[in-house]
């Protein structure tokens, strides 16, 4: 089995923000809130983490102020290293670079310097949109024996054709081998979706993204993937465990309810392998006498004194009394005013529902309320 010391680890932070235009106006889609304390990367971080990986880059584009506050110097996932560590990677990595990257493979152009002096013998390459707590030595020991160029991880789900429009889709045969790649296709049905996380040799990706230069090439799924598709041994891993792809509003909503369910919440947040996140001192929450608290997650800071079903709730939130949420999600320092109602509704951070108002969707279309709006 390699060595996961010698693995470096890629995070692309920016990938997918059109999918949720709503939540990445003002941030990176890595640093979108999830699940009462959380970010979307600490997922694949935690997990490059708990694999043994000890140096990651974050490759990043816009609106990554709020991602560098979250990180930090990394202390948190214990990349806080003299040697290896985390590594904030703006855009405009070369000086040639006259514009912003618009694709994978002119991302990684732009960090080739930093791949390169890593010295690593293998790159494993993520992005920040899927929620999975997953075990990464498995996949590099699978690309290591079966001597593959290309490792893409898949996982198999019934998707509408709105959603395949947005993904990838691989077709792999019974020896793991990727015979035919989709790249947002118009199908429906049961599909191997490709969770982006890629396995290589340095050398090969580094191969890869000079060749790519010298052809003004930027999507790896589709110059790479399906281009190459018969030049590569490019394979499949399949990860069996539970994932959400978030890729809208419905599935960013959909993927937090999941945490409600207690075997689903189990699995992503194992002790034996943490979700880490940065940490913040604030007191526990607070539960009012006549409160009424049910199947819900709520964090540290809240104070609770009208009734909350189903539904989570960020650090600082208040629910006065008399007031209602129910199947909602409610970011940080958001405040519901005595008498208001929000049900099957997203509020981002430092949201006022005023006295007496109501906000109602529904699943398939939760509401939003944009950050620091009164209502």
């Amino acid at each position: 089995m390699a060595s996961m010391a010698n693995v470096l680890g890629l995070i692309f932070a920016n990938m997918h923000e059109q999918c949720l235009p709503e939540l990445t106006k003002a941030r990176a889609l890595a640093s979108v809130p999830f699940g009462s304390k959380y970010r979307l990367i600490d997922f694949p971080l935690s997990g490059m983490v708990n694999s043994g990986i000890t140096q990651v880059g974050i490759i990043t584009k816009q609106n990554y102020y709020s991602l560098m506050n979250h990180l930090g110097m990394g202390s948190e996932w214990d990349l806080a290293r003299k040697t290896g560590g985390l590594h904030i990677l703006p855009p405009y990595g070369r000086e040639s670079a006259a514009k912003m990257y618009r694709g994978r493979l002119e991302a990684l152009a732009g960090v080739a310097e930093f791949i390169s002096e890593s010295k690593a013998e293998y790159v494993v390459m993520s992005d920040s949109n899927v929620i999975a707590n997953m075990d990464l030595r498995p996949i590099v020991d699978f690309h290591e024996k079966n001597e593959a160029d290309i490792t893409c991880v898949y996982g198999t789900a019934t998707l509408s054709e709105e959603r395949t429009a947005m993904q990838t889709i691989l077709y792999v045969d019974a020896n793991n081998t990727v015979y035919d790649v989709l790249a947002r296709p118009s199908i429906s049905g049961e599909v191997n979706v490709a969770l982006n996380v890629y396995v290589m040799k340095r050398k090969f990706l580094e191969g890869i993204i000079r060749d790519s230069e010298c052809r003004s090439l930027y999507s790896f799924e589709t110059d790479i993937l399906q281009h190459k598709l018969h030049d590569f041994k490019i394979l499949g891993y399949k990860y069996d465990k539970y994932f959400e792809i978030i890729d809208s509003m419905k599935t960013y909503y959909k993927a937090t309810m999941d945490m409600m369910n207690r075997d689903i919440s189990r699995e992503v947040f194992s002790l034996d392998t943490p979700i880490y996140t940065r940490v913040r001192d604030v007191a526990p929450a607070k539960y009012g006498i006549d409160c009424n608290v049910k199947g819900s997650v709520i964090a540290d800071g809240c104070i609770i004194d009208g009734i909350v079903e189903n539904s989570v709730l960020f650090r600082g939130v208040k629910v006065k009394k008399g007031a209602v949420v129910k199947n909602a999600i409610v970011m940080q320092d958001c405040v519901i005013d005595e008498k208001a109602s929000f049900t099957d509704a997203i509020a981002d951070k430092d949201v006022t529902l005023s006295k007496g108002r109501s906000i109602t969707g529904s699943p398939d279309f939760p509401v939003y309320i944009s950050k620091g709006a009164v209502v």
